[in-house]
């Protein structure tokens, strides 16, 4: 039997994409699981395609997020999530059918694992493939300081014990984003898995947050730095 389930799922104005991923979800979740999604602030009928879920299903529930940015909203959804295993959820992705699953066994099969991160294949807007592997695309490792040079921690490709919240929580106002935070604290402070299986399809479109790209030398030397500093501080308060 697989370890319960808490889906936290940060959205604003998904309309396009939100339907889709969120059935792609729930098609996965038991009984015993939870699909917590937070919005903040849609303005596109995002709210009311949640809610029309909600009015049909039990296991999924609604916030209001506090307005802040992405990082904020995630953290909004994570502080109210109460199942074994967390995974994290973008609003334009589609989770393949045995995800969950394959995912979970890695928990079960070594109780002293953390974190998983998996591999993902990279879609368009329409979802034609773009990059059949993630992983290959971006040389993903696990591994403290490989993922501060070159980060392979995805929110959409992860999932983590609920247990580690004790020490990500509250999360630092200026880290570059919240997946990398959370991957580098479950290598600090729990054991992190590599699951090679592409488990989603991983949109990248005109409305994405996040980019493959990298920014200037300067400007990704700078975040390191900060991200480096919070992660010291972290430890000392741990």
């Amino acid at each position: 039997m697989r370890p319960s389930v808490s889906v936290v799922m940060a959205t604003y104005n998904g309309m396009p994409y939100v339907r889709e991923q969120i059935q792609s979800i729930l098609s996965q979740l038991t009984d015993e699981d939870e699909l917590i999604v937070t919005d903040d602030g849609s303005t596109d009928g995002t709210i009311e395609e949640i809610r029309d879920f909600c009015s049909k299903y039990t296991n999924i529930s609604f916030l209001k997020g506090p307005g802040k940015g992405v990082i904020a909203n995630f953290e909004n959804g994570l502080n109210t999530a109460s199942r074994e295993i967390l995974f994290l959820s973008d609003q334009d992705d589609v989770w393949l059918p045995h995800k969950i699953e394959t995912v979970c066994k890695f928990f079960v099969d070594d109780p002293k694992i953390t974190c998983v991160l998996h591999d993902v294949t990279v879609v368009d807007s329409d979802l034609k493939e773009l990059h059949p592997s993630f992983f290959n695309l971006r040389n993903s490792r696990l591994g403290f300081v490989n993922n501060i040079i070159r980060n392979s921690y995805v929110g959409s490709a992860m999932a983590f014990k609920r247990e580690i919240l004790h020490y990500a929580l509250p999360m630092p106002k200026d880290i570059p984003m919240h997946d990398q935070w959370i991957g580098l604290i479950n290598e600090m402070y729990g054991k992190c898995g590599l699951c090679r299986e592409r488990l989603g399809l991983y949109r990248r479109h005109e409305g994405t947050v996040t980019s493959l790209e990298h920014g200037s030398l300067s400007s990704m030397l700078g975040k390191r730095i900060r991200l480096v500093k919070d992660l010291i501080i972290r430890r000392m308060q741990n």
